[in-house]
């Protein structure tokens, strides 16, 4: 049956927003003085909220430095935003085009705060495609747990069995099966095909356009 309802990913499988997230995270590690990560190890976090990213490259890191982490962030983010404006991944304008012909419902689900988000889907040309826009400051539990995808199918009157979720991690991945949802991983986004194997996702595809196909044939 083909599918009434897609929620997308946005950093990483959008928009190609890993350098400026980068750039943005050593910004803020050089500035309240941290040991400066890597890209890789950086990179690694992009799906997580920002408070858990850093927790998560600073274990021993206090809850109310974490908050620093986030605020410092967030402020050199405002600063710089309109040099940080992400370019659409190859084939995502059109294929999001053609979805909206076909009838197929569209929102997002991220990670990233929702003022940056909508920010970046209107810069980019594609916010009329998303009537429904999930951000981090809209649920109370974030990814990997199943609530922006259970909210979203509430909110919007949906079925598991009637939605997809594209998304370029694993946390992407285990948000949707937790929600019953089948999961379609990206290659080109933040996580290797390894780790995407590994998620056990439905489908995994190396261009944006394979979409319209998987839901062709569903």
């Amino acid at each position: 049956m083909t599918p009434k309802l897609i929620i997308f990913d946005f950093d990483g499988t959008l928009g190609d927003t890993r350098q400026n997230i980068i750039i943005t995270m050593q910004r803020t590690m050089r500035m309240l003085g941290l040991p400066v990560m890597g890209d890789a190890e950086c990179a690694s976090t992009i799906g997580l909220t920002l408070e858990n990213s850093f927790k998560s490259l600073y274990p021993d890191m206090s809850a109310e430095m974490a908050l620093r982490c986030v605020d410092a962030y967030r402020d050199i983010f405002m600063e710089s935003v309109e040099e940080l404006i992400p370019q659409l991944f190859p084939g995502v304008a059109d294929t999001l085009a053609r979805l909206d012909k076909m009838g197929i419902k569209m929102s997002v689900a991220s990670s990233r705060q929702s003022q940056s988000l909508l920010l970046f889907l209107e810069r980019m040309g594609v916010s009329r495609y998303f009537p429904y826009v999930l951000g981090a400051d809209n649920v109370s539990k974030h990814k990997p747990d199943p609530e922006p995808v259970l909210k979203t199918l509430r909110e919007l009157n949906y079925s598991p069995s009637d939605a997809l979720v594209v998304g370029d991690m694993p946390v992407d991945v285990a948000m949707a099966h937790g929600s019953d949802v089948r999961a379609i991983a990206v290659t080109f986004g933040n996580a290797t095909r390894e780790e995407l194997v590994e998620s056990n996702a439905d489908y995994i595809i190396d261009d944006f356009t394979k979409i319209l196909e998987i839901v062709e044939t569903l």
